[in-house]
C-alpha cells in the first residue's frame, strides 16, 4: 500500500519543458518533500502524481499498477491544498463526510469514519461548528480530516501551511508529523521552506528548475549536499561560499562552511573581519562578518556572545566541515 514509482515522466507545455524527464522512487509508508524554489516544478510533479496534470511522457506506477491514465478518483490518493476549500454553509462534520456521503457509503460507516478522524485531529469538539468559527489551524485539519476518511493509499499535500502565521505553521508541522506516525500510510508533502523540510521528511527530493537535484534523507543532504544549489538550499542560515585563495588552499573552485561550522574569536583565527550586522535571537547569535579578501560570511554562535557592530572578530572554519566544490559546482568527495 502507498508505494509510488515515476518512470522518465516529463511535462511539457508548448516547447518548455516543466519536468524534463525524471525517476522517482517513494516507498510505502515514507513522509517524503519536495522542495526547491518557486517555480522549480515541485507543485506541477504533485499534480502529474495526483492526476490533476497529464503527464507528457513516462509512467507513474501506484502499488504496482500503472496509473498514468487513470482519473485522479481511481488513483487510491488524497490531496490537501493550500487553500482550505472548505464549505462555508456545512459544519465541521458534513465537511470531513462529504466525500463519503458523494460515494454512496453507509451512514453508520460515515459517521465511525468522522468520529475518528475528529479524534486523531482533535476536532471532536467543533463537529458541529461552521468553517467561519475555526482559526486557520483548525480549519486545515479540517481539510486533512477530509481526506482521512477516505483512507487513502497516500497524501499529497500542496504547501498547506502557507497561509497560517509563524506559531501556527511550528504547530501544524508537529501535527502533520504526529499524524504521519499515527497512520503510517505514504505523505508526499510540497513546500518551499526548507526548514519544513528537514524537521518532518523521511526523504528529502531537492528540485530545481524541474530536474532534481539530489534526494536522501534530511541530515543526507545537510552533511554531503551533492552540488552547490543543494549546499546552498538547505541548511539555515545557508551555507557560506568561498572562492579564490581561501577555496584554493582546500584544493576546491569553491569552499563551503556552514555558519554553525565556524569558530569565533576575539584574539586569533584564519580569518579576520569587521562585524557588520549581529542579529541576537536568545539562544544563538547570528554574526554578518565583512572578512578581509573574502567579503560578508555568516557565523553562527551562541546566544550569549558579546559582540556588536564594527567589532574586529576572527573566524576559523572547522577543517573537518569544509565543503569543496569544483568549477562546475559538483561535490569533491
Amino acid at each position: 500500500m502507498g508505494s509510488i514509482t515515476l518512470s522518465k515522466v516529463s511535462k511539457v507545455f508548448g516547447a518548455h519543458a516543466v519536468i524534463p524527464s525524471i525517476d522517482l522512487d517513494i516507498n510505502n509508508g515514507e513522509f517524503v518533500v519536495f522542495v526547491g524554489p518557486s517555480g522549480c516544478g515541485k507543485s506541477t510533479l504533485l499534480r502529474l502524481i495526483a492526476g490533476l496534470e497529464d503527464v507528457s511522457d513516462g509512467d507513474i506506477v501506484i502499488d504496482g499498477k500503472n496509473a498514468t491514465e487513470l482519473p485522479p478518483a481511481q488513483r487510491g490518493l488524497s490531496m490537501v491544498f493550500q487553500s482550505y476549500a472548505l464549505y462555508p454553509h456545512m459544519s465541521v462534520r458534513s465537511n470531513i463526510a462529504f466525500p463519503l456521503k458523494m460515494a454512496g457509503e453507509d451512514k453508520a460507516v460515515i459517521d465511525k469514519k468522522v468520529a475518528d478522524a475528529a479524534r486523531v485531529l482533535n476536532l471532536t469538539d467543533y463537529l458541529d461548528r461552521k468553517p467561519r468559527q475555526l482559526s486557520g489551524g483548525q480549519r486545515q485539519r479540517v481539510a486533512i480530516g477530509r481526506a482521512i476518511v477516505r483512507q487513502p493509499k497516500a497524501f499529497l499535500f500542496d504547501e498547506p501551511l502557507s497561509n497560517l502565521d509563524a506559531a501556527l505553521r511550528v504547530n501544524m508541522r508537529l501535527e502533520i508529523s504526529q499524524l504521519h506516525q499515527d497512520l503510517k500510510t505514504t505523505m508526499i508533502y510540497v513546500t518551499h521552506d526548507q526548514v519544513e523540510a528537514m524537521t518532518m521528511a523521511d526523504k528529502i527530493v531537492v528540485l530545481n528548475r524541474g530536474r532534481i537535484e539530489q534526494v536522501g534523507s534530511p541530515l543526507e543532504l545537510y552533511h554531503k549536499p551533492d552540488n552547490l544549489f543543494v549546499a546552498g538550499f538547505i541548511g539555515s542560515p545557508r551555507m557560506n561560499f568561498v572562492n579564490g585563495a581561501a577555496a584554493a588552499a582546500h584544493q576546491a573552485h569553491t569552499m563551503g562552511i556552514r555558519p554553525e561550522h565556524l569558530a569565533l574569536s576575539k584574539d586569533s583565527g584564519a580569518w579576520q573581519g569587521t562585524v557588520g550586522v549581529a542579529e541576537h535571537l536568545g539562544s544563538d547569535t547570528f554574526l554578518h562578518v565583512n572578512v578581509d579578501g573574502i567579503g560578508t560570511v555568516t557565523a553562527r554562535v551562541s546566544g550569549d556572545f558579546a559582540v556588536t557592530h564594527g567589532d574586529r572578530v576572527f573566524l576559523t572554519p572547522d577543517p573537518q566541515r569544509v565543503h569543496r566544490f569544483d568549477d562546475k559546482g559538483l561535490a569533491i568527495r
